[in-house]
């Protein structure tokens, strides 16, 4: 069973997967840190509040014993008090959108380049086509046999 094991992580497939899931990490981590520290600071500085974490909707009344801040999600949260948390919502949705328009972009481009290398790959110059390809003996040998066997009627390869 190791053996088997040992095997499936040393496929290629395997190993790209695991690579491309690193760096899916750390591209999270680098866009999150973009996000809070120079693009939601920037909407908040517009919008008047850094901080969108506290941005919530109370949908139930807050317990007699809480004696934390009415303002504070996190401590309201931890209470059991039922909110919308639409502050957050709205920091990983821009999120999101950078994810998106990074993979876009990369996408885009790897598409174009690939489509430039299959034109280049289809062009093929008059002198190139006029030139007689050069074979392998042991192919005009392999040729002539299958030619002769095909000419005896007991003997039909198809």
């Amino acid at each position: 069973m190791f053996k088997e094991f040992k095997k499936f992580i040393a496929r290629g497939n395997v190993l790209d997967l695991a690579v491309g899931v690193i760096i899916g990490a750390a591209f999270g981590k680098i866009v999150t840190s973009l996000n809070e520290s120079m693009i939601m600071p920037v909407i908040g500085w517009i919008f008047g509040d850094v901080d969108f974490s506290n941005w919530f909707i109370l949908l139930g009344d807050i317990p007699a014993d809480y004696t934390g801040s009415k303002q504070n999600y996190a401590e309201l949260k931890a209470a059991g008090v039922p909110m919308l948390g639409y502050g957050d919502f709205l920091t990983q949705t821009v999120d999101f959108l950078i994810v998106a328009v990074a993979l876009f972009l990369l996408v885009r481009t790897v598409n174009r380049v690939l489509d430039e290398m299959q034109e280049k790959v289809m062009e093929v110059p008059d002198s190139a086509a006029s030139t007689e390809v050069p074979t392998d003996p042991q192919l005009d040998v392999l040729k002539q046999i299958l030619a002769e066997m095909r000419s005896r009627p007991e003997v039909r390869a198809e």
